[in-house]
């Protein structure tokens, strides 16, 4: 092999171990498969604190960058999400009302659901627009 093809080899060989390839199956009572599916799961390690506005409705948490205006869905590892759900509702008093966070987490993007998540491991509330009363 010669110097190029080792590069390649070696950047291939580097993507493939940052990717996490899950496979979920879900057996019924009686034995038949009902549902199976392939996840291809691309994962950041770099924690990083992002700007922009929380979302929640209808069971969703969703947050929207402000830099990049990019959408991720949110998740919470280490908190309740019936206690978020309160608190979001408390400070907000409707769904779908936009409040200003800053998120720290890491990135994982679904390659095949075109899905990207935000995994938060710390928030901070930073403003909450009111209904000009």
């Amino acid at each position: 092999m010669n110097f190029k093809q080792w590069i390649i080899f070696f950047v291939s060989i580097m993507f493939f171990a940052s990717c996490s390839i899950q496979m979920q199956f879900d057996v019924g009572k009686d034995g038949k498969k009902l549902n199976k599916g392939v996840e291809i799961i691309v994962e950041n390690s770099i924690i990083k604190t992002h700007k922009g506005w929380w979302i929640y409705g209808e069971g969703q948490h969703i947050f929207k960058d402000e830099k990049t205006l990019l959408e991720y869905d949110l998740e919470f590892p280490k908190e309740n999400m019936q206690e978020l759900h309160d608190l979001y509702l408390a400070i907000c008093e409707m769904e779908y009302f936009p409040m200003e966070c800053a998120m720290t987490g890491h990135i994982k993007k679904d390659i095949l659901a075109k899905q990207n998540i935000l995994v938060v491991t710390n928030f901070e509330i930073l403003y909450i627009q009111g209904c000009g009363e």
